[in-house]
């Protein structure tokens, strides 16, 4: 295990977080069929946004 492995993790543990966020919120609003909940969900796919970005962000350049 290489001393970068921990930080890629890192970032690929928000990008999941988000997704949950985002399918928590869809399922929410599907079943009380209140708009609050698409904050969750506009909150859920920026934490995932963020989390791809941060994760590729060490492997542009061509840079692996």
């Amino acid at each position: 295990m290489t001393s970068t492995a921990s930080p890629r993790r890192g970032w690929l543990l928000l990008v999941m977080a988000g997704a949950l966020a985002a399918m928590a919120g869809t399922t929410a609003a599907y079943l009380t069929h209140s708009d609050t909940w698409r904050y969750l969900v506009a909150a859920g796919c920026l934490t995932q946004f963020l989390g791809w970005t941060l994760h590729s962000r060490r492997q542009r350049g061509g840079a692996r």
